[in-house]
């Protein structure tokens, strides 16, 4: 038995860091990637899909993302189960109970609104554990499994759930618990467990995986392998094979970059400059060290071009120290005479001595710096 295993498609996700042009292909692309996904069940001939959760963004999105979202999913032509997650919960506003829902669900889509177990085919279950609200007390599929009987001889189960595991030795009954399930898969009630949440594509146990997103949502130091589907092959006997299958095109770079001369602003723009498919690249960038103004100066004008050409170019703060120092030249080009010239040198000395007056050191010099140029014109 094959079927491919997904999850987290938030479909209808929006990134305050697009703008309204890269927002539209973003959108479009997490629409594509089902169309994708739908490609690879067909050449990989697999009986159905499951999607783990998440499979929208929120449970309020306009009735034209659900409908273009549904009309995708007709078209991969097989059955598709969807499992309510997190963010798309069956509470009250569930979209899944929703009007737009109902007149637009295709034959091909099954939701997997009841814990328990669904069957596939003859010989093939899916047991689930749907959320029921964003916080729910303990978790439902380590709650689901507990409370089924184990499947008749010959029955390939596969769990279905959504949400985070449990550390081993530790204990919280929000998560999943990874040893109880293993032990299933032990004794033979469970072939395969089928997880989402985790946006990275992660085998927790032998037999236990995330599948990870099929379009990326995070940058890639915290987001592993996303932008993939899982091919799954479970054998009449022995353990699942497990392949995974691209499908997503778009890419959240982050970079570090250390600075202490203008050689090195060279590399770093080269280096934003080399990675391909901009319009569908995220850049998160840091730089740290120490540059002339002049440096700095450029190094603002090569990254607001590189904006024009990227999805979107974002300062990661978190890994920004930069420090802007103008070099002897540059206040030599100032001609500062007197006091202005003493206070200027005593403040580049402070700056490049470092310790704790050294940033405001530094940021008086590239403001004296500044400001001096605009009087004299430069």
């Amino acid at each position: 038995m094959r079927f491919l295993h997904t999850a987290d498609w938030q479909l209808g996700m929006t990134r305050h860091f697009l703008d309204a042009d890269a927002q539209a292909r973003f959108t479009d692309a997490r629409l594509d990637a089902i169309s994708r996904l739908g490609a690879v069940a067909a050449e990989r001939e697999a009986e159905f899909v499951v999607v783990c959760g998440d499979v929208f963004e929120d449970n309020r999105l306009a009735p034209a993302v659900v409908a273009r979202s549904l009309d995708r999913i007709a078209a991969i032509g097989r059955p598709v189960y969807l499992l309510p997650g997190n963010h798309d919960p069956l509470d009250a506003a569930s979209i899944y109970t929703s009007e737009v829902f109902r007149r637009h669900r295709p034959a091909n889509v099954m939701v997997l609104e009841s814990p328990g177990v669904h069957e596939v085919r003859p010989g093939v279950e899916l047991l689930a554990a749907p959320w029921f609200s964003k916080h729910p007390a303990g978790d439902p599929l380590t709650e689901a499994v507990a409370a089924a009987a184990p499947p008749a001889a010959g029955v390939i189960r596969v769990a279905v759930g959504h949400g985070g595991t449990l550390p081993v030795g530790a204990r919280d009954q929000r998560l999943i618990d990874v040893a109880a399930l293993s032990d299933r898969i032990a004794a033979g009630e469970l072939r395969y467990v089928a997880l989402g949440d985790r946006h990275s594509v992660t085998e927790v146990a032998p037999g236990v995986w995330y599948s990870g997103a099929p379009e990326v949502t995070n940058f890639d130091h915290k987001e592993t392998g996303s932008g993939s589907v899982l091919v799954v092959d479970v054998p009449d006997e022995g353990p699942a094979r497990v392949e995974p299958a691209r499908v997503g095109t778009w890419r959240f770079a982050s970079r570090e970059f250390p600075l202490t001369a203008e050689r090195d602003v060279d590399a770093a723009v080269g280096a934003l400059a080399a990675l391909p498919d901009k319009d569908r690249t995220v850049v998160k960038v840091g730089f740290t060290g120490t540059v002339g103004l002049a440096a700095k100066a450029r190094l603002d004008a090569e990254i607001e071009a590189l904006r024009a050409r990227f999805a979107a170019v974002e300062l990661w703060e978190r890994k920004t120290d930069l420090a802007v120092l103008p070099g002897e030249e540059e206040l030599d080009a100032l001609e500062l005479t007197g006091p202005a010239a003493d206070a200027a040198q005593e403040m580049l000395g402070v700056a490049r001595s470092g310790g704790e007056r050294a940033a405001d050191a530094s940021g008086a010099l590239a403001l004296l710096y500044r400001l001096t140029r605009q009087e004299v014109g430069a």
